[in-house]
């Protein structure tokens, strides 16, 4: 019996002293959550027939190593149209979501440089009247990302650019120009929780 209770002890000690270790070796910074808030505009011929309108997101950051990340996320946006066919032009609202590979230098963590890149797909709601050249519709996206990132303590704070590559712009039917379609264009601010 004493020897169970000695055997018992010497392992609560143990279990005891390895808390802090254990602890300790878990980084802080490795789940970030974040706010999105900024500004985008269409590009090509997409961005002559619109105006540049508020962006606003969520974005889940995972940081496995200290130059590679992973990113998902939602996004939304809204832009008027400008087209000068319609009488009373619409809104183009557009939610959605996309996932992103980061690379980083290793050796900066406090102040992060990145650059990504994934894929996404958005819906685009159009309201109001389109005339036929406007459709609610769904979106392709290659979203190519840069940015900074400031991280201490339990809290993130970040700048980024995004272009978004559009593979299908199926939602506006446009006038056929050289530019011939356009991309999605953003500038964001961040600010978020690190864990």
């Amino acid at each position: 019996m004493l020897r169970r209770f000695l055997q018992g002890g010497a392992l609560t000690a143990v279990v005891l002293c390895a808390a802090p270790v254990l602890a300790a070796d878990k980084k802080q910074g490795d789940v970030n959550v974040f706010l999105r808030g900024g500004i985008g505009d269409y590009t090509g011929d997409l961005g002559n027939l619109s105006s540049t309108g508020p962006l606003w997101g969520l974005t889940l950051n995972l940081q496995p190593t200290t130059f590679l990340g992973f990113e998902v996320g939602y996004e939304g946006s809204q832009n008027k149209v400008a087209d000068t066919r319609l009488f009373d032009a619409p809104s183009l609202v557009r939610n959605g979501g996309s996932a992103l590979v980061k690379v980083s230098p290793p050796f900066l963590t406090a102040v992060r440089p990145f650059a990504g890149v994934g894929l996404g797909l958005s819906y685009v709601d159009v309201r109001g009247a389109g005339a036929g050249l406007y459709d609610s519709d769904l979106m392709e996206e290659i979203p190519l990302a840069v940015g900074l990132e400031f991280n201490t303590g339990g809290l993130t704070a970040g700048v980024r650019g995004t272009y978004r590559l559009l593979i299908d712009q199926d939602f506006a039917n446009v006038a056929s120009t050289d530019d011939n379609g356009g991309g999605l264009m953003d500038a964001s601010l961040t600010l978020g929780a690190r864990f």
